[in-house]
Order: C-alpha cells, then sequence, then structure tokens
C-alpha cells in the first residue's frame, strides 16, 4: 500500500473515532461536529481508495463527485443519496440557522460507517 494511501486511511479512522466517540458521550455530545467529523471521515476513506489507485486525488469535498472517481462511483451507488445529504450536513451544521441533532449525527456516521466499511474492502484491509 503507498505511504499516503496509509495516511489518508490514519487519519480518516482518527476522524470516525471522533465522531463515534461523541456520539456516545451520554451528557453534551456535539451532534454538529459529528456530522463534521463523519463527513471528513467518509472523503477521507474515499481519497484514500483514490489514492491507492494511482489518480491524482482531487482538492474537494463533494462525496458524490468524489464517490464517481472511484469505479465511477459503482462502489458507492446504493449510498448516493446519503452521500450527498452528508455532504450537505457538514456544512449546514458548521453555520448558523442548523444544529444537528442525534438523529442526524447518528444518520452520519452510519453513514461514514458505510463508506468506511466499502473503502477497507476495496484496499483489502480488514473491515
Amino acid at each position: 500500500m503507498q505511504p499516503l494511501t496509509v495516511e489518508w486511511i490514519a487519519k480518516a479512522e482518527e476522524d470516525f473515532a471522533v465522531g463515534s466517540r461523541e456520539l456516545a458521550r451520554s451528557e453534551s455530545p456535539a451532534f454538529n461536529a459529528v456530522c463534521f467529523h463523519a463527513q471528513q471521515a467518509a472523503e477521507k476513506f474515499i481519497k484514500a481508495v483514490i489514492q491507492e489507485r494511482g489518480i491524482p486525488v482531487p482538492a474537494i469535498h463533494n462525496l458524490p463527485v468524489l464517490a464517481k472517481v472511484v469505479d465511477e462511483g459503482r462502489a458507492f451507488e446504493l449510498l448516493r443519496g446519503d452521500l450527498a445529504a452528508l455532504s450537505q450536513l457538514a456544512v449546514s451544521s458548521r453555520y448558523p440557522g442548523y444544529f444537528a441533532n442525534r438523529r442526524a449525527a447518528k444518520e452520519a456516521m452510519d453513514t461514514a460507517e458505510q463508506v468506511r466499511m466499502i473503502c477497507r474492502g476495496l484496499l483489502g484491509l480488514p473491515i
């Protein structure tokens, strides 16, 4: 595995762990932060696959567009709507006018977990 792929995976796993820990908090969980870290984890997992395939990693954050780079998106076809929602949620949860709740944060982490499983599988890593 390429060294940069390993770095992408490490950073993705870190974001995934932060989101998971925060969602599990019983006192005052930061749901907005969970949404942001879920999106970041998904983005970095997808970018790890792109990196490993020797494709230049786009400097974008749009998950559906990134997913299309990986096998033209076939690996993520069933998640297309969820990826679009997670991309939007990561932006809206960082600015005034929207506050994520537990349900939104849980859905964000569920999507990130599905992306994690797909990408780790594509990279031949244990799930």
